[in-house]
């Protein structure tokens, strides 16, 4: 399958998963009453490889760029308190940001207290669980942001994944 630079980019939009930090992934303080726990960056890979190996797929590595563009994600979630991929910044600028070069792919949560709650949901979804589960991506970055504390929310914790890999995997 050979895709245009178009393609690429429309691909790089898709929902996908990602990454999460080099040793402890900055949690953020209570946030609308809900506070996520502390999750080390081997806490993280368990979870989301042991996901990927129950379904048969190889294990992806971790990313600290990936995470960095995960992070602007969620606290842009928190601080708008909406749940989407766009919230002025793009998955593309934001993974070119970060400094990471290739395709990539994002999943967005929220309201899920734990990192295994939200990745149910994203399995629960068929274009997140193909993100989740896809062999074109190598590795990924993660990272939670909670609601301001004394603010009204929707869903009070936002998770979002951005896993990554080369061009050459989508041609």
């Amino acid at each position: 399958m050979t895709l245009s630079r178009r393609g690429l980019f429309a691909l790089a939009l898709m929902p996908v998963l990602a990454a999460c930090s080099s040793t402890v992934v900055p949690m953020p303080g209570p946030g609308a009453g809900l506070s996520p726990p502390q999750l080390t960056q081997g806490a993280i890979l368990a979870a989301i490889n042991g996901t990927r190996a129950r379904y048969g797929k190889p294990p992806l590595r971790y990313n600290t760029q990936l995470e960095s563009a995960a992070r602007v994600q969620a606290r842009l979630m928190a601080s708008k308190d909406q749940l989407s991929h766009d919230l002025g910044l793009s998955l593309h600028r934001r993974v070119v940001d970060s400094g990471f070069v290739g395709a990539s792919g994002e999943n967005v949560a929220g309201g899920q207290r734990t990192l295994e709650q939200a990745i149910a949901g994203w399995l629960n979804s068929k274009g997140h669980r193909e993100t989740l589960l896809s062999t074109r991506f190598e590795e990924f970055g993660l990272a939670v942001a909670a609601v301001p504390a004394g603010k009204n929310s929707r869903y009070g914790i936002y998770w979002a994944f951005i896993a990554g890999g080369p061009y050459s995997a989508w041609n």
